[in-house]
C-alpha cells in the first residue's frame, strides 16, 4: 500500500525529520501541522505519514478504533523504506507516533537507516493509570532519542517520569505547564504555544547538529 506524505521544509534540508500521528488525530491536525511547521523553520524536512487505520477514516464511514500500537512497527518500517530518505534521518512522532517509532529504532539504526528518535509528548502510561507503564523498552534503548514533553502531559508528568528507569541514550526536554500537545496555559506559565513550539525546534536542531558530530 502507497503511503500519502505531508511536507514541510525545503528538500536540501540537513536531516528529515519522519513523523507519525497520536492515536486518535490524523497527520493533518493542529498539534502535528504546528510542530511540522516549526522543525520545518529550524531547517528540516518534515513528512508525516498516517497509519493505514487513520487513513481509512478518511474513506469510509466506520470509525476504526486504533490497534495496538507494537500491530504497528512492520508499518513503520515500511514507510521508512517508501519514504527513501536522502541523508541523515531521524524518525518519530506524536503520541503513540512516537512510541511506534521507539519500537522499531533500534533496529533501524543497526541497518544504519536512522540517526535518532524524537518523541512529542510520549505516552509513558494511559491518563489516570500510571501503574500501567509503557516503558520496557526504553530502559535499553541503544537509539538516540529525545522526548519533547509537557510537565503536566497527562501520559507522564515530570514528576512521574524522573523516577522511571530509562536509557542513558534518552534526553528529556520539558515545557513548563505544557499539556499533551505540549501547549501550557499562558496566564499560569507565562509562556504561549508558540514559544514551546519554539524552544522544541531550536533543541531539536541543536540536539540533531550534535548526532552527526
Amino acid at each position: 500500500m502507497s503511503t500519502a506524505f505531508l511536507y514541510d521544509g525545503a528538500e536540501d534540508a540537513r536531516a528529515t525529520i519522519l513523523l507519525a500521528h497520536g492515536a486518535g488525530a490524523p497527520m493533518d491536525s493542529a498539534s502535528m501541522a504546528a510542530a511540522a511547521k516549526a522543525l520545518a523553520g529550524a531547517g528540516f524536512r518534515v513528512a508525516r505519514f498516517e497509519f493505514g487505520y487513520m487513513a481509512a477514516r478518511r474513506t469510509e464511514r466506520a470509525r476504526k478504533p486504533p490497534p495496538r500500537a507494537e500491530t504497528l512497527n512492520p508499518e513503520y518500517r515500511a514507510v521508512v523504506e517508501q519514504l527513501g530518505a536522502k541523508g541523515p534521518l531521524v524518525i518519530g512522532g506524536k503520541s503513540m507516533g512516537g512510541r511506534v517509532a521507539s519500537m522499531v529504532a533500534d533496529d533501524l539504526l543497526a541497518q544504519g537507516k536512522i540517526a535518532g528518535l524524537l518523541c512529542l509528548g510520549y505516552p509513558f502510561h494511559p491518563p489516570a493509570k500510571p501503574e500501567q507503564l509503557r516503558t520496557r523498552h526504553l530502559a535499553t534503548l541503544q537509539t538516540p532519542t529525545l522526548i519533547v514533553q509537557g510537565t503536566r502531559d497527562e501520559f507522564g508528568t515530570r514528576e512521574e517520569v524522573e523516577g522511571y528507569a530509562l536509557s542513558e541514550r534518552i534526553e528529556l526536554l520539558w515545557l513548563e505547564d505544557g499539556d499533551h500537545d505540549l501547549k501550557p496555559r499562558k496566564t499560569i506559565s507565562g509562556f504561549s504555544a508558540a514559544d514551546h513550539l519554539k524552544t522544541m525546534a531550536e533543541k531539536v536542531a541543536a540536539w540533531a547538529d550534535a548526532l552527526s558530530r
